[in-house]
Protein backbone atom coordinates (compact mmCIF):
# COMPACT_ATOMS: atom_id res chain seq x y z
CA UNK A 1 0.00 0.00 0.00
CA UNK A 2 0.92 3.67 -0.77
CA UNK A 3 2.09 5.66 2.23
CA UNK A 4 -0.61 8.63 2.62
CA UNK A 5 -0.06 9.31 5.70
CA UNK A 6 -0.77 13.18 6.00
CA UNK A 7 -3.22 12.56 3.84
CA UNK A 8 -5.80 13.46 6.60
CA UNK A 9 -7.66 16.79 6.96
CA UNK A 10 -6.83 19.46 9.24
CA UNK A 11 -8.57 22.07 11.35
CA UNK A 12 -7.95 24.72 8.92
CA UNK A 13 -8.69 22.39 5.33
CA UNK A 14 -12.45 20.97 7.62
CA UNK A 15 -13.67 24.79 7.99
CA UNK A 16 -12.25 25.72 4.38
CA UNK A 17 -14.38 22.91 2.55
CA UNK A 18 -17.48 23.59 4.86
CA UNK A 19 -17.58 27.11 3.69
CA UNK A 20 -16.67 26.45 0.22
CA UNK A 21 -19.43 23.91 -0.16
CA UNK A 22 -22.01 26.73 2.31
CA UNK A 23 -21.86 23.75 5.12
CA UNK A 24 -23.31 24.92 8.15
CA UNK A 25 -23.57 22.31 11.06
CA UNK A 26 -26.41 21.59 12.46
CA UNK A 27 -27.52 19.83 15.39
CA UNK A 28 -31.01 18.61 13.34
CA UNK A 29 -28.38 16.34 11.77
CA UNK A 30 -25.98 15.80 14.32
CA UNK A 31 -23.08 17.06 12.57
CA UNK A 32 -19.60 17.95 14.29
CA UNK A 33 -16.34 16.97 12.12
CA UNK A 34 -13.56 15.45 13.30
CA UNK A 35 -10.67 17.62 12.56
CA UNK A 36 -7.71 15.35 14.54
CA UNK A 37 -5.71 13.30 12.53
CA UNK A 38 -4.41 11.39 15.77
CA UNK A 39 -7.96 10.40 16.61
CA UNK A 40 -9.08 9.40 13.06
CA UNK A 41 -6.39 6.80 13.39
CA UNK A 42 -6.93 6.10 16.99
CA UNK A 43 -10.98 5.13 16.06
CA UNK A 44 -9.16 3.27 12.79
CA UNK A 45 -6.64 0.81 15.08
CA UNK A 46 -9.67 0.52 17.59
CA UNK A 47 -11.80 -0.93 14.72
CA UNK A 48 -9.04 -3.64 13.64
CA UNK A 49 -9.57 -2.79 10.33
CA UNK A 50 -7.84 -4.65 7.81
CA UNK A 51 -5.93 -4.32 4.46
CA UNK A 52 -8.91 -5.10 1.90
CA UNK A 53 -11.56 -4.97 4.11
CA UNK A 54 -15.03 -3.70 3.18
CA UNK A 55 -16.42 -1.16 5.72
CA UNK A 56 -19.18 0.87 5.92
CA UNK A 57 -19.25 4.01 7.12
CA UNK A 58 -22.45 5.86 8.15
CA UNK A 59 -22.54 9.73 8.25
CA UNK A 60 -19.14 10.51 6.33
CA UNK A 61 -19.72 13.98 6.78
CA UNK A 62 -16.42 15.90 5.01
CA UNK A 63 -14.25 12.67 4.51
CA UNK A 64 -11.85 12.80 8.32
CA UNK A 65 -12.71 8.91 8.67
CA UNK A 66 -13.18 7.72 5.10
CA UNK A 67 -9.81 9.28 4.34
CA UNK A 68 -8.51 7.12 7.51
CA UNK A 69 -10.21 4.56 6.85
CA UNK A 70 -8.80 4.19 3.15
CA UNK A 71 -5.16 4.70 4.58
CA UNK A 72 -5.39 1.42 6.44
CA UNK A 73 -6.39 -0.34 3.17
CA UNK A 74 -9.75 -0.83 3.33
CA UNK A 75 -12.47 -0.48 0.81
CA UNK A 76 -15.39 1.91 2.01
CA UNK A 77 -19.14 2.13 0.92
CA UNK A 78 -20.16 5.51 2.78
CA UNK A 79 -23.51 6.59 3.73
CA UNK A 80 -24.43 9.83 3.71
CA UNK A 81 -27.67 11.62 3.84
CA UNK A 82 -26.44 15.17 3.24
CA UNK A 83 -26.71 15.52 -0.92
CA UNK A 84 -24.24 18.34 -0.76
CA UNK A 85 -21.82 15.96 1.45
CA UNK A 86 -22.25 13.14 -0.48
CA UNK A 87 -21.30 14.72 -4.11
CA UNK A 88 -18.10 16.18 -2.24
CA UNK A 89 -16.85 13.09 -1.15
CA UNK A 90 -15.45 11.71 -4.07
CA UNK A 91 -13.80 14.99 -4.86
CA UNK A 92 -12.30 15.27 -1.25
CA UNK A 93 -10.56 11.48 -1.42
CA UNK A 94 -9.51 12.16 -5.54
CA UNK A 95 -7.55 15.35 -4.00
CA UNK A 96 -6.11 13.58 -0.90
CA UNK A 97 -5.53 9.74 -2.17
CA UNK A 98 -5.78 10.39 -6.00
CA UNK A 99 -4.73 6.43 -6.12
CA UNK A 100 -7.23 5.21 -3.37
CA UNK A 101 -10.54 7.06 -4.94
CA UNK A 102 -11.61 3.41 -6.55
CA UNK A 103 -11.96 2.15 -3.80
CA UNK A 104 -14.78 4.09 -2.34
CA UNK A 105 -18.42 3.87 -2.99
CA UNK A 106 -21.10 6.38 -1.91
CA UNK A 107 -24.54 5.94 -1.00
CA UNK A 108 -26.80 8.99 -1.13
CA UNK A 109 -29.62 8.29 1.57
CA UNK A 110 -30.86 8.22 4.78
CA UNK A 111 -28.88 5.23 6.75
CA UNK A 112 -32.48 4.19 8.34
CA UNK A 113 -33.85 3.58 4.94
CA UNK A 114 -30.85 1.65 3.26
CA UNK A 115 -31.59 -1.81 2.95
CA UNK A 116 -28.86 -3.06 0.91
CA UNK A 117 -25.55 -1.91 -0.26
CA UNK A 118 -23.50 -1.65 -3.52
CA UNK A 119 -20.62 -4.08 -3.87
CA UNK A 120 -19.30 -6.89 -1.51
CA UNK A 121 -21.32 -6.93 1.87
CA UNK A 122 -19.13 -5.15 4.48
CA UNK A 123 -17.28 -7.09 7.38
CA UNK A 124 -17.06 -3.76 9.86
CA UNK A 125 -19.42 -0.69 10.60
CA UNK A 126 -17.11 1.94 11.53
CA UNK A 127 -18.80 5.65 11.87
CA UNK A 128 -18.94 8.89 13.76
CA UNK A 129 -22.54 8.35 14.36
CA UNK A 130 -24.91 11.62 14.53
CA UNK A 131 -25.75 11.52 18.36
CA UNK A 132 -29.51 12.09 17.79
CA UNK A 133 -29.85 8.80 15.71
CA UNK A 134 -27.04 6.76 16.88
CA UNK A 135 -29.31 3.88 18.36
CA UNK A 136 -31.71 3.61 15.99
CA UNK A 137 -28.82 3.24 13.05
CA UNK A 138 -26.83 1.02 15.05
CA UNK A 139 -29.75 -1.25 15.92
CA UNK A 140 -30.85 -0.97 12.25
CA UNK A 141 -27.35 -2.12 10.24
CA UNK A 142 -27.32 -4.92 12.71
CA UNK A 143 -30.00 -6.40 11.74
CA UNK A 144 -30.18 -5.35 7.94
CA UNK A 145 -26.52 -6.63 7.56
CA UNK A 146 -25.91 -9.48 9.00
CA UNK A 147 -22.17 -10.31 7.26
CA UNK A 148 -20.94 -7.36 9.55
CA UNK A 149 -18.95 -9.04 12.47
CA UNK A 150 -17.51 -6.19 13.90
CA UNK A 151 -18.53 -2.45 14.50
CA UNK A 152 -16.88 0.28 16.10
CA UNK A 153 -18.62 3.69 16.25
CA UNK A 154 -18.09 6.67 18.05
CA UNK A 155 -21.35 7.95 19.99
CA UNK A 156 -22.23 9.94 22.86
CA UNK A 157 -20.73 9.08 25.84
CA UNK A 158 -23.94 8.61 27.98
CA UNK A 159 -24.86 6.31 24.87
CA UNK A 160 -22.35 4.70 25.34
CA UNK A 161 -22.28 3.75 28.42
CA UNK A 162 -26.07 2.64 27.73
CA UNK A 163 -25.25 0.07 24.88
CA UNK A 164 -22.34 -1.93 26.89
CA UNK A 165 -23.99 -1.60 30.49
CA UNK A 166 -24.76 -5.23 32.50
CA UNK A 167 -27.78 -6.03 33.62
CA UNK A 168 -28.10 -4.60 37.08
CA UNK A 169 -26.40 -1.52 36.54
CA UNK A 170 -27.54 2.24 36.28
CA UNK A 171 -27.47 2.30 32.92
CA UNK A 172 -28.81 -0.47 31.53
CA UNK A 173 -31.88 -0.41 29.35
CA UNK A 174 -33.28 -1.08 25.89
CA UNK A 175 -30.64 -0.09 24.22
CA UNK A 176 -28.20 -2.30 26.22
CA UNK A 177 -30.82 -5.29 25.54
CA UNK A 178 -30.99 -4.84 21.94
CA UNK A 179 -27.43 -4.38 21.31
CA UNK A 180 -27.03 -7.78 23.03
CA UNK A 181 -29.47 -9.45 21.23
CA UNK A 182 -26.87 -8.91 17.97
CA UNK A 183 -23.52 -8.79 19.97
CA UNK A 184 -21.07 -8.10 22.90
CA UNK A 185 -20.84 -4.76 23.38
CA UNK A 186 -17.62 -2.84 25.20
CA UNK A 187 -16.77 0.53 25.83
CA UNK A 188 -13.51 1.34 23.40
CA UNK A 189 -12.03 4.88 24.64
CA UNK A 190 -12.89 8.18 25.21
CA UNK A 191 -12.59 11.11 22.65
CA UNK A 192 -12.41 14.67 23.88
CA UNK A 193 -14.60 17.41 22.33
CA UNK A 194 -11.70 19.56 21.14
CA UNK A 195 -11.65 17.23 18.39
CA UNK A 196 -14.87 18.24 17.01
CA UNK A 197 -16.25 20.91 14.76
CA UNK A 198 -17.91 22.62 15.80
CA UNK A 199 -17.00 21.48 19.68
CA UNK A 200 -20.00 19.28 20.79
CA UNK A 201 -21.76 19.95 24.56
CA UNK A 202 -21.62 16.74 25.40
CA UNK A 203 -18.52 13.72 26.02
CA UNK A 204 -17.78 11.58 23.20
CA UNK A 205 -16.95 7.84 23.40
CA UNK A 206 -16.09 4.50 21.46
CA UNK A 207 -18.29 1.26 21.67
CA UNK A 208 -17.02 -1.28 19.82
CA UNK A 209 -19.73 -4.67 19.14
CA UNK A 210 -18.39 -8.07 18.18
CA UNK A 211 -21.05 -10.39 16.45
CA UNK A 212 -22.30 -13.29 17.86
CA UNK A 213 -24.95 -15.31 17.28
CA UNK A 214 -28.53 -14.62 19.27
CA UNK A 215 -30.43 -16.27 22.43
CA UNK A 216 -31.65 -19.97 20.70
CA UNK A 217 -35.15 -19.13 21.25
CA UNK A 218 -38.32 -19.86 19.39
CA UNK A 219 -39.84 -16.47 19.97
CA UNK A 220 -38.64 -14.32 16.68
CA UNK A 221 -36.69 -10.78 17.28
CA UNK A 222 -39.58 -8.82 16.89
CA UNK A 223 -41.16 -10.65 20.03
CA UNK A 224 -38.42 -10.30 22.34
CA UNK A 225 -38.24 -7.10 21.60
CA UNK A 226 -42.25 -6.19 22.08
CA UNK A 227 -41.37 -7.61 25.81
CA UNK A 228 -38.40 -5.62 26.41
CA UNK A 229 -39.62 -2.27 25.33
CA UNK A 230 -42.76 -3.08 27.83
CA UNK A 231 -40.41 -4.03 30.05
CA UNK A 232 -38.61 -0.63 30.40
CA UNK A 233 -41.61 1.20 29.60
CA UNK A 234 -42.14 1.74 33.51
CA UNK A 235 -38.86 0.60 34.46
CA UNK A 236 -39.88 1.41 38.18
CA UNK A 237 -42.42 -1.21 38.08
CA UNK A 238 -42.28 -4.96 38.70
CA UNK A 239 -42.36 -7.35 35.96
CA UNK A 240 -45.66 -8.44 36.61
CA UNK A 241 -47.19 -5.35 36.43
CA UNK A 242 -44.89 -3.80 33.22
CA UNK A 243 -46.00 -6.79 31.22
CA UNK A 244 -49.44 -7.28 32.02
CA UNK A 245 -50.47 -5.21 28.93
CA UNK A 246 -48.72 -7.24 26.43
CA UNK A 247 -50.38 -10.62 28.48
CA UNK A 248 -53.98 -9.40 28.90
CA UNK A 249 -53.64 -9.65 32.75
CA UNK A 250 -51.11 -9.34 35.61
CA UNK A 251 -52.05 -12.96 36.67
CA UNK A 252 -50.85 -13.77 32.45
CA UNK A 253 -47.72 -11.90 32.91
CA UNK A 254 -47.28 -13.56 36.24
CA UNK A 255 -47.44 -16.88 35.31
CA UNK A 256 -45.71 -16.21 32.08
CA UNK A 257 -43.07 -15.08 34.26
CA UNK A 258 -43.20 -18.16 36.41
CA UNK A 259 -43.04 -20.31 33.19
CA UNK A 260 -40.24 -18.56 32.17
CA UNK A 261 -38.30 -19.08 35.35
CA UNK A 262 -38.37 -14.91 36.36
CA UNK A 263 -39.36 -13.33 39.73
CA UNK A 264 -42.50 -11.71 38.77
CA UNK A 265 -41.40 -9.41 41.09
CA UNK A 266 -38.19 -8.61 39.06
CA UNK A 267 -37.53 -5.51 37.45
CA UNK A 268 -36.55 -5.19 33.82
CA UNK A 269 -32.99 -4.07 34.63
CA UNK A 270 -31.71 -7.37 36.32
CA UNK A 271 -32.39 -9.55 33.24
CA UNK A 272 -30.25 -10.43 30.46
CA UNK A 273 -31.60 -11.13 26.91
CA UNK A 274 -31.66 -14.78 27.30
CA UNK A 275 -34.03 -14.32 29.90
CA UNK A 276 -36.26 -11.75 28.08
CA UNK A 277 -36.33 -14.65 25.17
CA UNK A 278 -37.59 -16.85 27.29
CA UNK A 279 -40.25 -14.58 28.76
CA UNK A 280 -41.30 -13.66 25.03
CA UNK A 281 -42.01 -17.34 24.59
CA UNK A 282 -43.96 -17.88 27.54
CA UNK A 283 -46.28 -14.49 26.85
CA UNK A 284 -49.04 -16.18 24.40
CA UNK A 285 -50.71 -12.68 23.49
CA UNK A 286 -46.71 -11.92 22.15
CA UNK A 287 -46.14 -15.24 20.40
CA UNK A 288 -49.35 -15.01 19.30
CA UNK A 289 -48.21 -12.50 16.86
CA UNK A 290 -49.58 -9.47 18.52
CA UNK A 291 -46.33 -7.19 19.12
CA UNK A 292 -45.62 -4.02 19.13
CA UNK A 293 -45.43 -1.20 16.02
CA UNK A 294 -42.33 0.06 18.05
CA UNK A 295 -40.74 -3.61 18.35
CA UNK A 296 -41.36 -4.35 14.88
CA UNK A 297 -40.78 -1.97 13.19
CA UNK A 298 -38.20 -0.76 10.51
CA UNK A 299 -36.84 2.01 12.93
CA UNK A 300 -35.42 0.00 15.97
CA UNK A 301 -33.92 1.02 19.21
CA UNK A 302 -34.58 4.18 21.47
CA UNK A 303 -32.45 5.77 23.78
CA UNK A 304 -35.40 6.77 26.44
CA UNK A 305 -34.35 3.65 28.79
Amino acid sequence: MNDTRGALLGPAEIRDLAGRLGVRPTKTLGQNFVHDGGTVRKIVRAADVRAGERVVEIGPGLGSLTLGLLEAGASVVAVEIDPVLARQLPTTVAAHVPDLGDRLEVVGADALDVTSLPGDAPTALVANLPYNVAVPVLLTFLERFDSLERVLVMVQAEVADRLAAPPGSRTYGVPSVKAAWYASARRAGTVGRAVFWPVPNVDSALVALDRREPPTTTATREQVFAVVDAAFAQRRKMLRSALAGIAGSSAASAAALEAAGVDPQARGETLDVVAFARIAEHLPTVTGGRTSPRAAGGRPGTVDA
